[in-house]
């Protein structure tokens, strides 16, 4: 195919080609040279442009397929328009000639065809250039069409709307010979044919201004007949032409240039209605004809009409636009509410009529009014609706306006629906009176109008949630006291099924109460039904409706009913088969219609149960159910006899009783009723071969049974479209109405499947079949084999026996569909064939494939259903092929080639389905081999086609777009914009990429479409857009996201700006700027609605969490300022935080609850993402403290008194994280904030008793909960604030105020909430003992309190369960935190009692309410609240659910520390053994389960305070035994302490084994080497001593704490058990990170070992009579593991950090009992290890050393201290004498100089007289030979300076301590005395400045320093 690829066709390899071949290289030549064309410059065009014309030419006689035919006449058009034109005419006569030609064989036929083509194309590209010949080809033209068949006649009038486009008002002259050629195609038998002429007309019009001014009339009767006999692309197309041509005929009213020249009809709006009303209810027909039918009695209009003109309907208002409609709305109502009243008795004469024409109303007016208007003009509309229904209430005759009735009411029902809660203004408006004009007409005579208004009710419950239960009570309330008026009963009991069936779409739901209620009520209705005969039907009926709606409210509910209903259903069959056979010899035709009525409903009822309460049908439920069901069944075999009896009249109730038998039996397990199968298959059978059988029946018994995109095969009418709710009427017979609410009324209830639209049951007749249907295959497949073919048999039987006119209709059906169809099912076969085999089928893919594409360029257009079935092959193909489609071989290239080939020719089809197709099939290639698929086509083609009329088209569209987005979303983005800059044609105006670019097209076309596939579509490709782009497109993306919500600000929020902040100046600007919504410039998006800018505020928030993923400046505004500056192309963030608040603010205070509580989630998001951002010009405050008045502004609408719950719950979040952020300092600007919480507070006080009844009760303990989860929030954070006011967050300055609120301002926040603490705490405790109670296992449920909790009632305790779930945590931190804060003091528990206004209080914790007045003890109540807290917090600890949040746990354990860090239950832990082990498992599981550090290191936190409270106890029992035996002898006393006298620790019974475990898992975790098992060695193995992570040497740290606690819980024999595991991990963790770090640091977690070791060592169990021995041996052993880590292990020496080591060895000389350390072998070593030491070069190590003899030689004990002094003096002292020599160089030198010093002064002041005057002696000279004198100290390095300094200092202190032998030193060496004498005269100014400073600035400093780093000694 590459060979194709050149400007002119390659005839050499075109000729070496196969027939086949040559097609397709042709076409892809033809393809390569239209994009080559407009790339190639001018020059070298006309240069080629004879050869390329030529063969172009010579082309048009090789007889060209449809596709290559429209490729090349495109191919001539582009070549002259960009090349010479002198040839044109010659190319012109001869495409007329070959028009001309006389030669009618088929063969010549496609060179006929291609040369009109070519006409229209090159007309279409010169224009005006060829207006001289255009008379003579157009003449030419319509002369030819005369004698063509279907095809040519499609051609020409495509042809000729080319030539008409190209030609514009040149064309005149030819106008009215083409208009009479196109009327007659309008109405040509070929469907295709019509397309095209309405195409044609659709451009005549534009210029032929007759069409919409003089011929209106008959261009409308035109269209009318075309609409007879159509299929849906022409009702398309000539809808299309209808609705533009009368738009035009209105505008034109507006004089323009054209239209003054000539005298043209005026035509009003009024005459345009009356014209579209006439082809609605009389057709094509006018008006003699059509009385004529009337007096036959037939209907004139047939349904095609009817829907054509409905679709027209749409097009002419559309045309017209939003505006106009909203200036003539009223008008236009109250016309298409005219073409179903009864002024028109032709439109409604039957049932069946009156549905259709319902259904094409409610269709025109969901289209114009939900399609076109925004929601402002929406609520404008419903009003006006609402006054057409007073109007209509009014009039005398009833059946004149129900059907008018019905259509404005489901409308307005739908309108409500859409606008959701914005539509709340509309309901309060009492000067509309919606409500009253709706509820007004529930007592209408129709039955069609109660289920209308029913519904109406429904969607208005759906929308405003607040409103369900007022209008439940007030139907209720009507149901109850006029129970008496058939109206009433029927009307009401419709209203409040509708309103039970609204429930389930209402989160907030309805009180518990109403169930019962409702139940007493229908109970009430069932008893009262048989005293009045008159009310016995409608009672019967709405007793049964009100029961199964019930049943929607799901098992929560209907369990407490569950008894009466299955008493109920019990009573209404027979009890045996002898009762129903009395049964059918008494009563009439009447009783029998009532029982048929009550036993249809009781099946219902019991169905709904079935499927709304699946929980509840447990065995013995069902047992119960199973009784009457044998009697049921026995009916319905019986129902044919009751027929014959009673007559005609029970004909509908039985059948409807058939059906509600066979849906109850579809539900059901089937072996429930196996002993009936035999009845129910006969009566099956029966059913599906009826003799009254409606035939069309197939039309709605096959979809539900075929795959999607097989029902286009089975009729074009059963595709998807946006169509469909008027096209569904048309697959039915003309005898059949489609689905309708008064079919069924039980349907009212039931979820619809399509969105909002009404229920559509269809007629019990079609139902009962369907439901047949159904059964039988589920019977079938459970009777035995011979059964089965039995009744097989019998249905083959009823086939071939069929006659008359019913075998007449099906041998119509089967032929009809033959002629074309033969073809298609042969494809479609192959389609599936390929599918189905899969790989298997490769061999036959390159045959299969040509033949595709032979078939592809072949087949005419016109033949549709061949080219869709050719697609379905190819896309099977594709997917066969697969992943080798990326290959690089021969064949596989081929294959790819003709797959994409056959791509194109599809894209080019006219028929949207196969376009469609053809975007899939790419979309699979795309998959396979992307690099295959050319983007920028493949995107172009997406994007001319995202608004088309067509919804699959529109579908594949998005699907592949989704796709490609995941893999190159900026690619594709990119290709949209391009393609919209270079102004393509094809791009339609309705997707305005241009300027918001292809994401802003996207959001537009989101809020304009109603599917909800396609919806969800457009939200996936928006969001993976999203996370590819929005990061690097952040301002596109946020202006995009503006702008939709900005059309919040169009409605009046202006209202809600903080007025306290006038006075503040730059703030109260930035909160206007906010609320006065709009500028002046238009908004890209126009009104979008509440559910398209919902998703804007959530992208909002996706945008900033994409964010914190990417750059640090996004949250950091210095470093984004500064990187802005750099590069103005750089974009971040935290920059639009202006427009990130004004978003939240305008979506926080909008009508749409649902985008209020968006609004406040992204202002969540906002404030926890930037609130701890610097200012940078104000340094000490945060860039948000600017928003402050915003975010209060935002926040108060939601704690109005009207704000459902689920608002204030979110608002309630959003306080306390603003209030915790730590934002706001200032008190005063707090209290703003701070007091809608208060308010909040006081409203929910009073329990789950004072709020709103409004709501289902669990609503309530939401509110409650959340309100008491922020009031916890801020209190933690208090605390918190309170505890480390030490070290302010922000300096604050000091004002008035803040000294006015006391001497800390982070206390002030402390004393807001404590104003409130006392009413807190107690609500706290009450939530948690609900919590507590609910989470209990369900086999203490009987011990449950029976009015439920605090917060909470017992029916609505499974809904209460989440949100107790959702706030539990914090609120159990807070409770903790205040019972910490009493320390456990109980105020008088009385004077507590008397402040609870709840029937269960924290004081009467634990005890029944009807206990009495047993008041408990202070200690009683501490422990229940102990208990209460503990217990909550093990029993979430202990199972942690995989969804339990980070939050919850870390509350938890917090709330676990605070109550540790009190005595009181410290000791109580302490107290009971099994307890603290209970809590420690808890804690080890936690541990091993999170990985999270911080969630680990707060267990180890409470593991050591459970370890402080163990050692507390211990020590508290020791203690109390040495008082109460003081007199005792020693040895009697008992051992205290785990491990008694035993020394024996059993695991699961011990503390300190439980706490060991722990601590193991955590070290073994960080350093496996501990673990030998682990390292697979013995011992101790060499390894490389690593480092940790900081979170990895936290942990390791706080575990060695805790093992160093352990000995002292332990008896001395426990302590003696443990001992060597503790020091085991405790060295092991020395060895295994000792690693060397710079300037002698020690790591973290040798520290924390030293620590350890020095607490382990001076434990008292050390010293104990009993264990002394012991540890005495084991420390020694210590000691060795320590020394042996020095020692090379394997030949291989460790890198060892020494200093940590030596620092080791000091702790056990320092801290242990002098006979661990002086055994002779083990002090040698020591010693060895300080010499060796002192010798190492490292400066620091030396430093190190020194510090830590001078320890060691100040020990007081001279056992200890002596062997070291004698050992090591002399080596010192020659090292300073060392230093001395060559004078220390830099500070390092001058630091071990003077440590060294140190260590001598020490040794002076410890040494026994007779030594000292040698060491002063040694001392001395070395000090003075560092004096300088005057001379030399000012050149001096600083290094010397301060040698002399400190030498002279410590020489004026050793001077008057030692005077006698200073004195003799100095007096034995002059030389010596005279320096010393000079420097101190030379000095002495220098030396009284400078002592005092290096007294107060450099020792403590240095002293300091050694004393962090050696703390642990």
């Amino acid at each position: 195919m590459e060979l194709a690829h050149s400007l002119l066709l390659n005839e050499e390899a075109y000729n070496q080609l196969g027939e086949v071949q040559k097609a397709e290289f042709i076409f892809d030549w033809l393809r390569y040279l239209e994009k080559l064309l407009l790339a190639t410059s001018k020059s070298d065009v006309k240069e080629k442009q004879k050869a390329l014309v030529e063969q172009l030419l010579s082309l048009l006689n090789s007889s060209p397929g449809p596709p290559t035919r429209k490729l090349l006449a495109k191919n001539l058009g582009v070549l002259y328009s960009i090349g010479d034109t002198f040839s044109v005419y010659e190319t012109i006569d001869k495409c007329n000639d070959l028009i001309r030609s006389k030669d009618d064989s088929p063969s010549y036929l496609p060179t006929k065809l291609a040369a009109v083509v070519c006409l229209g194309s090159l007309y279409k590209k010169l224009g005006r250039i060829l207006v001289n010949t255009f008379t003579d080809t157009v003449g030419n033209i319509l002369k030819a069409m005369k004698s063509a068949e279907s095809q040519g006649r499609y051609e020409i009038m495509l042809s000729l709307q080319n030539i008409l486009n190209g030609l514009g008002a040149a064309a005149t002259p030819c106008h009215r010979d083409v208009y009479k050629a196109a009327k007659s195609c309008l109405t040509d038998r070929s469907m295709a044919v019509r397309c095209a002429a309405a195409k044609c007309l659709l451009e005549l019009q534009k210029e032929a201004i007759f069409m919409w001014s003089t011929d209106l009339d008959s261009v409308a009767t035109l269209c009318f007949k075309s609409f007879e006999g159509s299929n849906y692309d022409v009702r398309i197309s000539v809808s299309k032409l209808l609705g533009t041509v009368l738009a035009r005929a209105i505008i034109s009213k507006h004089p323009g240039a054209a239209v003054s020249r000539q005298s043209i009809r005026r035509v009003s709006l009024e005459e345009v209605l009356e014209l579209l009303g006439t082809g609605f209810l009389r057709g094509s027909s006018g008006f003699l004809r059509a009385s004529g039918d009337m007096l036959k009695g037939t209907s004139s209009v047939s349904r095609d009409v009817r829907v054509g003109v409905t679709q027209a309907y749409v097009v002419f208002v559309s045309t017209l636009g939003g505006i106009w409609l909203e200036k003539n709305f009223a008008t236009f109502l109250s016309h298409i509410l005219s073409l179903v009243s009864q002024s028109h008795p032709k439109a409604t004469q039957t049932q069946t009529d009156a549905v259709c024409g319902r259904r094409c109303v409610s269709f025109i007016l969901r289209a114009t009014i939900g399609g076109l208007l925004g929601e402002k003009a929406q609520i404008a509309a419903a009003k006006d609706i609402c006054q057409a229904i007073w109007k209509l209430k009014k009039v005398v005759d009833v059946t004149a306006s129900q059907h008018m009735l019905v259509c404005a009411l489901q409308e307005l029902g739908n309108l409500i629906y859409s606008l959701g809660t914005t539509a709340a203004p509309l309901l309060q408006d009492s000067s509309a009176g919606i409500l009253d004009s709706v509820i007004s007409v529930i007592l209408h005579p129709s039955i069609s109008v109660r289920l209308a208004t029913a519904w109406c009710l429904h969607c208005i419950a759906v929308a405003l949630p607040s409103y369900l239960t007022p209008l439940l009570d007030r139907c209720l309330e009507r149901l109850t006291v006029l129970k008496s008026s058939p109206e009433a009963v029927t009307g009401f009991s419709f209203a409040v099924a509708a309103l039970l069936g609204a429930v389930k779409h209402c989160p907030l739901g309805i009180p518990h109460g109403k169930g019962k209620i409702i139940m007493t009520l229908a109970e009430d209705l069932l008893c009262s039904a048989v005293q009045n005969s008159r009310l016995s039907a409608q009672r019967t009926q709405a007793g049964w409706l009100l029961i199964a709606a019930l049943m929607t409210l799901g098992p929560a509910v209907v369990s407490h009913h569950l008894a009466r209903l299955l008493l109920l259903w019990k009573c209404v069959f027979p009890v045996s088969p002898k009762d129903l056979e009395t049964e059918k010899s008494r009563g009439d035709s009447f009783t029998w219609q009532v029982t048929l009525e009550g036993r249809a409903g009781a099946l219902c009822a019991v169905k709904s149960f079935v499927s709304h309460c699946g929980d509840l049908l447990t065995e013995e439920v069902i047992q119960h159910l199973l009784p009457p069901l044998p009697c049921a069944v026995d009916l319905l075999t019986q129902l044919s006899s009751v027929l014959k009896t009673y007559g005609s009249t029970l004909k509908m109730p039985s059948v409807v009783y058939r059906q509600r038998l066979y849906e109850l039996l579809i539900l059901l397990p089937p072996e429930t009723y196996e002993e009936n199968f035999c009845a129910i298959l006969k009566e099956l059978a029966a059913d599906l071969t009826a003799s009254d059988i409606q035939v069309a029946a197939s039309a709605f018994l096959l979809p539900p049974l075929c795959h999607q995109d097989d029902l286009v095969i089975l009729s074009p009418l059963l595709q998807e479209t946006d169509h469909r709710f008027i096209e569904e009427q048309l697959l039915l017979g003309n005898g059949i109405a489609c689905g309708s609410l008064e079919y069924d009324p039980y349907s009212i209830y039931e979820k619809d499947v399509e969105g909002d639209s009404v229920p559509k049951p269809l007629s019990p007749v079609l139902s009962v079949i369907s439901s047949a249907v159904k059964l039988f295959g589920v019977v079938c497949a459970h009777v035995g084999e011979a059964q089965r073919l039995s009744v097989l048999e019998q249905l083959l039987d009823s086939i071939k026996h069929t006659k008359g006119a019913r075998q007449q209709v099906v041998q119509l059906h089967v032929v009809s569909s033959l002629s074309s169809f033969l073809k298609t099912w042969a494809l479609h076969s192959l389609s599936l064939i390929i599918d189905s085999a899969g790989p298997l089928y490769h061999m036959h893919v390159e045959p299969t494939l040509s033949l595709i594409i032979m078939l592809l360029l072949n087949v005419p257009p016109t033949h549709a259903e061949v080219h869709q079935s050719l697609g379905r092959c190819l896309n099977a193909l594709i997917t066969t092929l697969g992943p080798e489609l990326q290959g690089n071989s021969t064949s596989i290239s081929t294959l790819r080639t003709s797959c994409l080939l056959g791509c194109a020719v599809m894209q080019d089809n006219p028929d949207c389905l196969v376009q469609a197709q053809a975007i899939s099939c790419l979309q699979q290639l795309h998959m396979f081999a992307p690099r295959h698929v050319n983007l920028s086509s493949l995107v172009s083609c997406l994007c001319v086609n995202l608004c088309s009329p067509y919804l699959l088209l529109r579908r594949a569209v998005l699907a592949c777009l989704r796709q490609l987005v995941q893999r190159e979303a900026a690619e594709v983005s990119e290709h949209a914009v391009l393609l919209a800059k270079d102004n393509r044609e094809e791009l339609t105006s309705d997707a305005n990429i241009r300027e918001v670019g292809l994401e802003g097209a996207l959001l537009t076309l989101l809020d304009k479409e109603t599917d909800q596939k396609l919806c969800h579509d457009i939200k996936e490709t928006l969001n993976h857009m999203l996370t590819s782009m929005a990061v690097d497109k952040l301002s596109f993306w946020l202006k995009l996201c503006k702008d939709v919500l900005a059309a919040s600000a169009d409605f009046t929020t202006v209202t809600c700006v903080d007025t306290m902040q006038e006075e503040e100046g730059d703030k109260g600007d930035d909160a206007s700027v906010l609320t006065t919504g709009n500028d002046d410039k238009s908004f890209p998006f126009t009104n979008p609605r509440w559910a398209t800018r919902v998703f804007a505020a959530e992208c909002v928030c996706r945008i900033i969490n994409q964010c914190e993923n990417a750059h640090s400046a996004h949250f950091d505004i210095a470093l984004a300022q500064e990187m802005k500056k750099r590069d103005s192309r750089n974009d971040f963030l935290v920059l639009h935080l202006a427009d990130l608040i004004r978003m939240a603010f305008m979506a926080a205070t909008d009508h749409s609850d649902q985008l209020r509580l968006s609004g406040l989630e992204t202002l969540l998001v906002v404030i926890r993402r930037f609130a701890a951002i610097p200012e940078p010009e104000f340094p000490g405050h945060v860039i948000l403290e600017q928003y402050q008045a915003n975010v209060g502004a935002a926040l108060r609408p939601a704690f109005t008194s009207e704000t459902p719950p689920d608002v204030t719950a979110k608002a309630c979040q959003v306080c306390s994280a603003w209030i915790a952020s730590g934002v706001v300092s200032d008190l005063n600007d707090l209290r703003r904030v701070h007091q809608l919480l208060v308010s909040s507070l006081t409203k929910i006080q009073a329990g789950k008793e004072a709020l709103s009844h409004l709501y289902n009760e669990s609503a309530s303990t939401m509110e409650i909960l959340a309100v008491l989860k922020a009031w916890a929030e801020v209190y933690i954070i208090a605390v918190e604030r309170h505890k480390s006011h030490r070290q302010p967050l922000k300096t604050i300055p000091c004002s008035e105020e803040s000294v006015r609120n006391g001497p800390h301002s982070t206390d002030g926040l402390l004393d807001l909430v404590h104003t409130d603490l006392s009413t807190l705490s107690r609500l706290w405790l009450a939530a948690l003992q609900d919590f507590a109670l609910l989470t209990l296992p369900s086999e203490f449920a009987s011990q449950l309190p029976v009015e439920g909790g605090a917060f909470y009632t017992a029916e609505t305790s499974e809904n209460a369960k989440l949100h107790y779930y959702n706030s539990w945590a914090l609120i159990l931190h807070a409770t903790a935190l205040w019972l910490t804060s009493t320390g456990f003091v109980v105020a008088d528990p009385d004077e507590e009692a008397a402040h609870l206004s709840r029937p269960v209080t924290p004081t009467s914790m634990c005890q029944g309410s009807s206990s009495g007045a047993t008041v408990k003890s202070p200690e009683d109540v501490c422990t229940d609240r102990f208990h209460l807290i503990l217990g909550i917090s093990v029993e979430f600890l202990c199972s942690l659910r995989s969804d339990a949040t980070m939050e919850s746990i870390t509350a938890c354990l917090h709330a676990l520390q605070a109550l540790l860090d009190v005595p009181w239950p410290r000791s109580k832990i302490g107290s009971d053994q099994d307890l603290g082990i209970e809590l420690l498992n808890v804690l080890h599981r936690v541990i091993l389960t999170r990985e999270s550090p911080s969630i680990q290191l707060a267990s180890l936190e409470v593991v050591r305070q459970i370890i402080c409270a163990a050692q507390e106890h211990v020590k508290e029992k020791r203690r109390s035994a040495e008082v109460d035996d003081g007199a005792a002898e020693k040895e009697t006393l008992p051992e205290f302490g785990e491990g008694k006298d035993t020394g024996g620790l059993v695991p699961g019974k011990s503390l300190v084994f439980a706490t060991l475990e722990l601590c193991v898992c955590i070290l073994v975790r960080q350093l496996p080497e501990l673990n030998p098992k682990l390292t697979g060695s013995p011992g101790v193995k060499a390894t490389k001593p690593q480092v940790l992570s900081e979170d990895g040497s936290r942990l390791v740290s706080a575990a060695l704490v805790i093992l160093s606690e352990l000995p002292a819980v332990c008896s001395p024999e426990g302590s003696i058990s443990i001992l060597p595991t503790i020091l085991y991990l405790t060295i092991g963790v020395l060895r295994e990170t000792a690693v060397k770090l710079p300037g002698g640091q020690l790591p973290s977690t040798v520290a924390a070992s030293l620590q350890a070791l020095k607490g382990i060592l001076s434990s008292p169990m050390a010293r104990a009579e009993k264990s002394h021995s012991a540890w005495t041996d084991l420390l020694r052993s210590a000691l060795t593991t320590i020394l042996d880590c020095w020692d090379p292990v394997d030949g291989t020496h460790q890198e060892l950090d020494e200093i940590s080591l030596l620092t080791a060895i000091t702790v056990f000389i320092l801290s242990t009992s002098p006979e661990v350390t002086t055994i002779p072998c083990l002090q040698k070593r020591c010693i060895e290890k300080f010499k060796a030491t002192l010798e190492i070069k490292d400066p620091v190590v030396q430093i190190k050393t020194y510090q830590l003899l001078l320890s060691i030689f100040q020990y007081p004990n001279p056992a200890v201290s002596y062997p070291y002094i004698y050992s090591l003096v002399s080596s010192i002292v020659e090292k300073l004498q060392e230093i001395d020599k060559r004078k220390p160089e830099d500070t390092a030198e001058l630091q071990i100089f003077q440590e060294g010093i140190k260590v001598l002064q020490a040794l002076v002041a410890i040494a026994e007289e007779q030594h000292r005057s040698q060491l002063v002696a040694c001392l001395l000279p070395i000090l003075i030979s560092f004096l300088l004198d005057d001379n030399d100290l000012g050149s001096a390095t600083s290094v010397m300076k301060n040698l002399h300094d400190f030498a002279l200092q410590n020489l004026m202190q050793i001077g008057p301590q030692y005077s006698s032998v200073f004195k003799n030193v100095m007096a034995s060496s002059p030389a010596l005395k005279a320096r010393l004498e000079a420097a101190i005269k030379g000095n002495q100014e220098s030396v009284k400045i400078k002592i005092p400073t290096s007294k107060h600035t450099k020792n403590p400093g240095k002293n300091t320093s050694i004393q962090l780093k050696t703390n642990f000694l």
